[in-house]
């Protein structure tokens, strides 16, 4: 290609919405925590094997009667978000690791099965809420593990 000889309209976005496809036979509501499958349609979030976290659902996106990727749900992938907490929460919680229980629900990386991580606790709300940090958990995708740089090629 060669170098502009104008101006250009270049296209922009703070990449804190992204729209993804929905798996057939599911309904993913306002305000939920969605995974994507190994398949990479959302779903709801679960502590199921084999789901990363993807954001917290922007809208309704219903797919009980379609097939993969007939709707696609919007979801917000960065920010804070208050969440429901299984268990008791303390202030030495804060900064901790969250994972998945279900589609509105957190807890800590030891009590659930499979660490579908979510984010890290950025303030404690009361008895069984608490704000958390999701951007983290975003990045990471598959793991959890801080991102790690790579030389040209791999």
């Amino acid at each position: 290609m060669t170098a502009l000889t104008s101006d250009r309209v270049t296209g922009y976005s703070l990449g804190d919405l992204l729209a993804i496809p929905v798996a057939g036979g599911e309904c993913i509501y306002c305000g939920a925590l969605v995974c994507a499958n190994a398949d990479g349609c959302a779903v709801p979030a679960a502590d199921a094997a084999g789901l990363v976290f993807e954001g917290i659902a922007t809208e309704r996106a219903d797919n009980d009667n379609g097939d993969d990727g007939d709707v696609h749900v919007v979801v917000r992938r960065r920010g804070r978000f208050r969440l429901d907490y299984r268990g008791a929460l303390t202030q030495a919680a804060m900064a901790a690791r969250v994972c998945a229980v279900d589609d509105h629900t957190v807890d800590a990386a030891n009590n659930v099965t499979h660490e579908v991580h979510v984010g890290r606790i950025d303030r404690i709300e009361g008895p069984g809420e608490c704000w958390v940090y999701i951007d983290g958990a975003v990045e990471a995708g598959r793991s959890w593990n801080e991102p790690t740089t790579t030389t040209a090629g791999g």
